[in-house]
This record gives C-alpha cells, sequence and structure tokens, in this order.
C-alpha cells in the first residue's frame, strides 16, 4: 500500500467533490440526521477554489486513487464551499489571527485509517511554515473526535440554518501550534 500527499490542483475537483459528496452523507451517520447530512452537503460542503489556487488544499492518494482531501487557510474564511462565499476573502495576519483547517473529507472507504491525522498534521506544518501559532476550524460533529483527539478543544457551539429550516450543528474549534 502506498500513501501520497499532494496539492491539489483544479483538474482534481470533480473528483474531489465526488468524494465530499460521499464522505458527507455516509460519515455523517450516527452523527447528523438524514436531512441534516444531506443539508450540510448539498448547501455547505465542496472545494474552495481558492484555497486549491493558494496551494494550501492537498489530496492523499492511497494506491493511486484519491482517498482524502483537506487544507488550511491563511484566509479569513472558516468553512463553506466556493458558493457560500460572499466577496473577497482577506489575508490573515499570522501574528494575531489563526490559520483556518478547512475541508477536511475521507471518502467512506478510507474512514478510520490514520488519513485525517495525517492530512492534520501535514497542514498543521504548513500553517506553522507560513508564521501561524494557532489554528481554528468549524468542525462538522462527525469531525469533532478527530480534532479532539489531535489537541483541538470546542471555544463555542455553532448553529447554521439551511434550506427547509434544517438547524445544523458545528463547534468552532481551536489549538495552539508551534510556528516553524
Amino acid at each position: 500500500m502506498t500513501i501520497h500527499v499532494r496539492h491539489a490542483t483544479p483538474v482534481d475537483i470533480p473528483a474531489m467533490e465526488a468524494l465530499i459528496a460521499r464522505s458527507g452523507i455516509e460519515l455523517s451517520a450516527g452523527f447528523y440526521t438524514s436531512e441534516q447530512a444531506q443539508a450540510v452537503t448539498r448547501y455547505v460542503f465542496g472545494v474552495d477554489t481558492q484555497l486549491v489556487a493558494d496551494q494550501t488544499y492537498f489530496i492523499i492518494e492511497k494506491d493511486g486513487q484519491l482517498a482524502a482531501c483537506g487544507g488550511w487557510s491563511k484566509r479569513s474564511t472558516l468553512f463553506g464551499a466556493d458558493r457560500t462565499k460572499k466577496g473577497a476573502d482577506p489575508l490573515l495576519d499570522p501574528a494575531t489571527e489563526a490559520a483556518r483547517i478547512r475541508a477536511f473529507f475521507v471518502d467512506p472507504s478510507a474512514a478510520r485509517q490514520g488519513l485525517g491525522r495525517m492530512l492534520l498534521q501535514h497542514c498543521t506544518d504548513a500553517a506553522a511554515a507560513g508564521g501561524f501559532t494557532t489554528l481554528e476550524l468549524a468542525a462538522t460533529m462527525p469531525g469533532v473526535p478527530l480534532y479532539q483527539a489531535c489537541g483541538f478543544e470546542i471555544v463555542e457551539p455553532i448553529e447554521i440554518t439551511l434550506p427547509g429550516e434544517v438547524q445544523v450543528p458545528l463547534a468552532k474549534m481551536r489549538k495552539s501550534i508551534t510556528a516553524a
């Protein structure tokens, strides 16, 4: 078995969107209702192409197949795909603001094999190399256990209202890191 982490490219976007849809539905079981999983997957999840352009979004290939994707950001958006953004996405100041961990998804066939943890470490190292000393994210309920196991703490519960008045809970989480 070979595992390879690399930068995501625009060519990867359709495959990443398909993986995100599978992950969002299948790995939400037991954390969200079917209605919540469908709504968050449809209206929130997806690729933020700014991360791809910034070269801060990565994919993990397992035996040559896309198995996971996720990234970090030096920009202010906390979560959401292109369709959820409104206007410019300003850069963060590493001296005073937290880098964002963004859009982590694992293919259901590769879940619970350490890929999320591997990707998180890769992104943590890259953010630290960029001068950041704190990471912040908006976790879905299925992601909270991974992030807590990796040292993140919940700082604030978030609830978003999606079309159809579907309420979806998230958790704003934070972790201090060592700058490279």
